[in-house]
């Protein structure tokens, strides 16, 4: 296994991206989004995660995040285990879902591929964590984060989208508990 895009120091927060295999557009639903944002809180309530930024879009999510109680990158291997089980059920028992055969299909083909799976793969493998050892970072970071869904052409404005924590630095109470950064 390679030595980059490793948590090094547990002590310092993170910038960590994950995907959606083959960068599939899973979260265009807000019932999928809400299975992500539940698990966030679950890990925030229960394994001491700390959130100082964060955005769910249609095949991704960034995290601007640190620990104060487990280790980070255990954090995020039962984060993405338990929701990839829990949108594997809800696209499944999903009779409005256009895309489900397709969707379930692909799911399952790459679960076969990877070895470590049970039986299913949403995510791909890894999360690429960049230490921010800096206050620079953190906003460089922060501001990635929250430009994201303008960028997408989601939103005008980054506060206006639901599914981040821009509404949080905007003054705001969004979705998640979140520690500013700055």
């Amino acid at each position: 296994m390679s030595n980059a895009y490793k948590f090094r120091d547990e002590s310092q927060p993170y910038f960590v991206s994950f995907s959606t295999i083959r960068w599939m557009d899973i979260f265009t639903r807000r019932h999928y989004k809400d299975i992500v944002v539940d698990s966030l809180q679950h890990c925030i309530d229960n394994k001491g995660l700390i959130l100082h930024a964060w955005v769910i879009m249609t095949n991704h999510v960034h995290l601007a995040m640190a620990s104060g109680k487990e280790p980070m990158h255990g954090i995020l291997r039962d984060m993405k285990s338990y929701t990839s089980k829990r949108l594997y059920e809800a696209i499944n028992d999903n009779p409005q879902e256009s895309r489900r055969d397709w969707l379930c299909y692909m799911i399952e083909r790459e679960g076969s591929y990877n070895p470590q799976n049970v039986r299913i793969q949403i995510w791909q493998q890894g999360n690429h964590p960049i230490e921010l050892s800096s206050a620079y970072l953190m906003q460089q970071k922060v501001d990635y984060i929250h430009r994201n869904p303008v960028e997408a052409g989601f939103v005008h404005e980054p506060e206006h989208y639901l599914y981040s924590s821009a509404f949080d630095y905007a003054g705001g109470k969004g979705m998640l508990p979140v520690v500013l950064a700055f």
